[in-house]
């Protein structure tokens, strides 16, 4: 399961976390975008760190269940 590097959480159209464009150095690489549908309001909070995110993880924290939509894509810079 690939976890994004830059993630965006929203809870109810408040930003909780600003995006940061992807920046790779040389290569090909793997982006994936995932959302989850929340509980209620305020119930997901900002993760400490974004390195090593775990979707999986994440989602059992918070009682998220599946996803209900994500986005996959390769580029190469």
């Amino acid at each position: 399961f690939v976890s994004p590097s830059n993630i965006i959480n929203y809870n109810v159209g408040e930003e909780l976390m600003c995006y940061e464009s992807p920046r790779p150095t040389c290569g090909i690489h793997r982006y994936v975008f995932v959302l989850f549908r929340q509980i209620g309001r305020k119930t997901v909070y900002v993760p400490e760190r974004r390195h090593n995110f775990n979707t999986r993880e994440f989602a059992e924290n918070y009682n998220l269940g599946s996803p209900v939509a994500a986005v996959y894509f390769n580029c190469q810079r």
